[in-house]
């Protein structure tokens, strides 16, 4: 069985037993989250995309941890002028591990 959810601005697919890495979630790790937003559920050959049906189905996850991503440089130069800024950005961001998948009643 396996769904895809919308978290973080992102379309992912999950399965019970699966860690993911999302954008940082407000929860303190070892709290369950439910994410709300599924659009499909396949189960067996069973597959689910009505929205009447998925509106009560959740997908429970546990947090993990808490981290940063990879630094990213950004820079910015203009030939000739003396112009030049450098920034750099690291993404905070989660590690959730799938723990079930509901489609509800």
């Amino acid at each position: 069985m396996y769904a895809i959810v919308r978290t973080s601005g992102h379309q992912e697919k999950v399965a019970v037993g699966d860690e993911l890495l999302l954008n940082r979630l407000a929860e303190q790790p070892g709290a369950s989250v439910e994410l709300a937003p599924v659009l499909l559920v396949v189960d067996g050959e069973t597959v689910t995309s009505d929205p009447g049906a998925l509106s009560s189905a959740t997908v429970t996850v546990e947090v993990l941890e808490h981290l940063r991503g990879p630094k990213i440089d950004v820079f910015k130069y203009k030939n000739k002028t003396g112009y030049k800024r450098r920034q750099g950005h690291r993404q905070e961001q989660t590690i959730v591990k799938v723990t079930g998948i509901e489609l509800g009643a």
